[in-house]
């Protein structure tokens, strides 16, 4: 069983009325909405910090996919909606090389 820890935030009338706006629309409980909306918030936020870091050749593709949780696939399927572009050379392809697991 995992292990959890209980997190608090301020929100003022707006925020509080929006998220139990939004709660009952999907028909769950305030905290049930909200570790949703962490975990799509959390999931975008890699995603972004994964796709800035590779358009400015601060990461390999192998790593800007690792970064952003995604697979390698993934990843270069993403690339069209996020307009990057393929700079991968010999030098990126050996250091795959290197990452890619022990065949047993």
């Amino acid at each position: 069983m995992a292990v959890t820890s209980t997190v608090s935030t301020r929100l003022d009338e707006q925020e509080l009325a929006l998220i139990q706006s939004l709660a009952d629309l999907e028909g769950c409980d305030r905290a049930t909405l909200i570790k949703s909306l962490l975990r799509k918030g959390m999931t975008h936020l890699r995603r972004e910090h994964a796709v800035r870091a590779y358009r400015e050749d601060e990461v390999t593709l192998s790593k800007a996919a690792e970064l952003a949780g995604l697979n390698l696939w993934d990843f270069i399927a993403l690339m069209e909606p996020e307009k990057l572009e393929l700079h991968y050379d010999v030098a990126d392809f050996e250091q795959d090389l290197r990452h890619l697991p022990a065949r047993p």
